[in-house]
């Protein structure tokens, strides 16, 4: 293996990561046509999207500790051939099982986006990795407003499986960049530092990885139980068409793109744990801010999505040094920790927005979406100081 680090630009990283969300909600606008093509019902098709993410959790615990073992560049060359060949065959595929079972390969795309993390994380200082992360967060969170939008028009001209198509030319595209631009980034040092000893045991016997990680995962899940419960809020609360229920939705996504914005400027100069805790209590009081307003009878469009901006907000300013910082606490396993900590993500949000369908209520669900966002937030932030208290609080101050 390579001891040089040859970083790839960072377009070719926001490329990777970019296509990683694509492959998740691109075709969504094409699932009726698929189940109707395909002679199959709308639930079977739908586990091309719930299948998938239980997947991508599997796939993320796999490539992270492959890539420590045998480099980052031969993973996602051959995540990239395998998400190639499976979309080809969900284009041609006649029967809605075949049509599944490599759609479920596709997931090998999701190597793309935790590699790309952990590749700035090789080649760059822990501060300035979550600043490009930051800025690399920022295309991951445009491109899934972009893809159902280009999905959409797709379908409509040229049929369902022209998305398929277009995911396999980009697979084609993107291995072709890698091939050429992206070098070995994992040194030899790294297997050498133990021997080879540390697994991912070791990493999860390390109460600093589980703060960083958990930090991450609550972070993220006040967005999904946001996903989970606004449709409901904006129907039964407000009385929204669904065109005004996608801008509003839009919203907390704009607030993660500033967010990224603001993590990237500021994260290469301060502590990670400092961008962490400004990010948790950003989300925090927009959160408490429009729980009592709506309280006290402030009940409107704009106090609730503009109280969940401040998720999006604060989620672009904790994650790139969350994710970070929980590649760091051993860096010889980087990969590895960043496949746990994208799994535990996938799965907190699994379960978190189950919690929110069973518990919302009806009436007063906008003051009760709100509680359970601020009690993921809140448990974001306790994570935060979680981890200052294990990392010493010279990180907060330096």
């Amino acid at each position: 293996m390579p001891t040089t680090k040859t970083p790839p630009h960072i377009t070719t990283l926001i490329a990777l990561t970019a296509f990683s969300t694509l492959s998740l909600n691109m075709f969504l606008p094409s699932l009726a046509s698929i189940a109707n093509d395909l002679d199959a019902d709308y639930g079977t098709v739908s586990l091309a999207v719930a299948g998938y993410l239980a997947i991508t959790a599997v796939i993320q615990l796999i490539v992270g500790p492959l890539s420590d073992r045998i480099g980052r560049r031969p993973v996602i060359l051959g995540a990239l051939a395998l998400f190639t060949g499976a979309s080809i065959t969900c284009a041609l595929a006649q029967d809605v099982w075949t049509f599944l079972i490599f759609r479920m390969l596709q997931g090998g795309i999701i190597s793309g986006y935790a590699l790309s993390l952990v590749i700035v994380r090789d080649t760059t200082s822990e501060r300035e990795a979550a600043g490009l992360i930051g800025y690399i967060s920022m295309a991951m969170a445009i491109a899934p407003m972009l893809g159902p939008m280009l999905g959409g028009v797709l379908d409509t001209v040229f049929g369902w499986r022209s998305n398929f198509y277009f995911y396999a030319a980009s697979g084609v595209f993107l291995l072709v960049l890698c091939w050429i631009d992206l070098g070995e980034t994992k040194s030899a040092r790294s297997s050498e530092i133990n021997g080879g000893s540390d697994t991912a045991i070791t990493l999860l016997r390390e109460p600093l990885f589980w703060a960083y990680s958990l930090c991450s995962a609550f972070s993220t899940g006040a967005f999904y139980i946001f996903l989970t419960g606004a449709p409901l809020v904006a129907r039964t609360e407000f009385g929204a068409s669904t065109a005004e229920l996608g801008l509003f939705i839009g919203t907390i996504t704009a607030g993660f793109i500033v967010g990224g914005f603001i993590a990237g400027r500021f994260a290469p100069r301060f502590a990670p744990t400092t961008m962490m805790l400004a990010g948790r209590l950003v989300a925090c009081t927009g959160l408490l801010i429009g729980i009592t307003l709506l309280a006290t009878g402030w009940l409107s469009p704009m106090v609730f999505f503009g109280s969940t901006i401040f998720v999006g907000l604060g989620n672009g300013i904790t994650m790139p040094s969350s994710n970070v910082s929980a590649m760091s606490v051993r860096p010889n396993l980087a990969g590895t920790a960043a496949g746990l900590n994208g799994a535990l993500i996938v799965a907190g949000g699994a379960i978190l927005t189950t919690v929110t369908g069973l518990a919302l209520p009806e009436k007063g669900a906008a003051i009760a979406l709100l509680a359970l966002m601020l009690s993921a937030s809140g448990a974001g932030l306790v994570s935060v100081l979680w981890a200052i208290r294990l990392s010493g609080t010279e990180r907060l101050i330096q």
